[in-house]
Parts: C-alpha cells; sequence; structure tokens
C-alpha cells in the first residue's frame, strides 16, 4: 500500500471567508477544497513547511504562522493500493495576493474565498474525507483536533463505495 501524508489549509479573509481551490482531476472532472497536497515526508519535510509550499504554489500566499491541527483523517483504499494520511491546519499570518496558474502540478485551475453555505454547496458531491469534517469544524468551531477515519472499497477509481469509520 503507497502511503500519502497530505497537509490541508484552512485560510480566512477578513470576513471570515474560507479560501478554497478548485482542482481539475485527470478524468476532466474539478472538485473544490482547501489548498494544500502531498508532503514529501519521506524527503524530510515538515509538514507545515510542505504546507506553507503547496499553498504559495496553488495560490500565490504566503502563510508564516500555522496553529492546529484542526483534524486529522487517514483513509485506508487497499483496492486502489493506498493509504492517506491528511492533516489540516489554520493559517494565522498570511500575506500577498491571491492569484492561480502558478500550480506546478497544473491541478488547481481557480480559487475563490466563499462564505460558509457556499463552502458547503462547492464541497457537496467531492470526497467525504474533505466534506465531513470540513462541513463540522465550519459549523463547531473545535479547537482540540479531531480524528476521521474512512474506508474505500473498490478497484477502479469513480467506482468506490466509501465508509466513514469514525
Amino acid at each position: 500500500m503507497r502511503p500519502w501524508t497530505v497537509g490541508g489549509a484552512i485560510i480566512e479573509d477578513s470576513r471570515g471567508h474560507v479560501l478554497l481551490v478548485e482542482n481539475l482531476r485527470r478524468n476532466g472532472t474539478t472538485d473544490w477544497t482547501p489548498p494544500g497536497g502531498v508532503i514529501e515526508v519521506a524527503e524530510g519535510e515538515v509538514l507545515w513547511d510542505g504546507l506553507s509550499r503547496e499553498v504559495h504554489e496553488e495560490t500565490g500566499l504566503t502563510v508564516t504562522e500555522w496553529e492546529g491541527p484542526l483534524w486529522r483523517v487517514r483513509t485506508e483504499a487497499p483496492g486502489l493500493g493506498w493509504v492517506m494520511t491528511v492533516e489540516v491546519h489554520r493559517a494565522t499570518v498570511v500575506s500577498g495576493q491571491l492569484t492561480v496558474g502558478e500550480d506546478p502540478d497544473g491541478i488547481v485551475i481557480g480559487a475563490e474565498y466563499l462564505h460558509h453555505d457556499e463552502v458547503v454547496d462547492r464541497c457537496t458531491g467531492g470526497h467525504a474525507w474533505v466534506h465531513d469534517p470540513l462541513v463540522g469544524w465550519l459549523s463547531e468551531r473545535w479547537t482540540a483536533p479531531r480524528n476521521f477515519a474512512y474506508h474505500v472499497a473498490g478497484e477502479r477509481p469513480g467506482a468506490t463505495v466509501v465508509t466513514r469509520l469514525s
């Protein structure tokens, strides 16, 4: 099973709107998520440093201070051959101008600060391991880290069943 470590960023503007990025997937579909991405822990990258790098690549913003994690997610997909661990942190010091188009992976094609209701709308239909914790945090604003776990059954992307374990 290939392990993935992913960092996710909660970035809010002065109105309390949350930044989401629009991702273009290999199959041509798009989805909306908080900015972030794969952290190269095997190469010695520290989570906050990798998360700051990912945010800058995807949005042009520079984050110099973080708090959290707000939540952690573990998703196992044995039929697809991967297990993913996600930590989501909240940016507390952000500078720069929001820009899109500099993502070296070419995945991020849009970015917007959205009101909480719009966040829920944009994330609906996306991955449960993104949607559930994000929507929960927006409603409750917990401060102690929470843990979520999911199991993905199936052997073909797009033909899977996701079950929330905790």
